[in-house]
């Protein structure tokens, strides 16, 4: 399935920044690709159900947080803001300008 958004504008400062293994950037950029397959297939109507479907990715994030760790990094503020930027990108580019990031992410603990 070819998505409607560029994977390469996904994360870019966790991928320049050797702290973050590019193994598990790779599996949170994964992630945020499965929200746009999940958006392109299920067609949300409003931005309930785009949470919905960002929250679940959240709850995924979540769960590699040990993995960083274990490598010797974490989910720390410029990941978060790198995570943050790239949920936006996926809103926008999906038509949901309005969509509220607090919202989108609101399951996530790190």
């Amino acid at each position: 399935m070819s998505l409607k958004i560029d994977k390469d504008a996904l994360l870019q400062e966790m991928y320049r920044d050797d702290y973050f293994p590019n193994h598990l950037v790779d599996k949170l950029r994964d992630i945020i690709l499965g929200v746009c397959a999940d958006i392109e297939t299920r067609q949300p109507e409003n931005l309930p159900a785009l949470y919905c479907i960002t929250c679940q990715a959240t709850e995924q994030i979540n769960e590699l947080q040990q993995a960083f760790e274990d490598s010797g990094s974490e989910i720390e503020t410029a990941a978060r803001d790198d995570i943050a930027m790239a949920f936006q990108l996926v809103a926008k580019t999906y038509g949901f300008d309005n969509a509220d990031l607090e919202e989108m992410v609101a399951t996530r603990d790190w």
